[in-house]
């Protein structure tokens, strides 16, 4: 289990105690501050399950890539913003390629 997956349980179970702190008190803040921890966590946490099954797929790679394939996936845990940022660059550039021209 990734670090990750921690932060992200442990910030989820913190947003949800503000946001039913924030629905007891009447404090409209608190409650948008906790369900943005519930967002924030549940992220997190699907981050570091994608991490750990990428874990899995660099074992089952081919010996001549395995090493490049680690230096990949070390850089994903350090930089996981930029990471989540180049994914989504190549799926938007992918995206447009397969579309037709009228």
């Amino acid at each position: 289990m990734t670090d990750q997956r921690l932060e992200g349980a442990a910030a989820e179970l913190e947003g949800k105690a503000q946001s039913g702190l924030g629905r007891l008190t009447g404090d409209s803040k608190l409650q948008f501050d906790g369900k943005l921890d519930e967002v924030k966590g549940k992220a997190l946490d699907a981050y570091g399950r994608v991490i750990d099954g990428l874990d899995g797929l660099v074992e089952k790679a081919p010996l001549e890539y395995r090493d490049n394939a680690r230096k990949g996936l070390d850089f994903a845990r350090r930089k996981p913003l930029l990471t989540t940022g180049i994914v989504a660059g190549l799926a938007v550039l992918l995206g447009g390629l397969g579309r037709r021209r009228r």
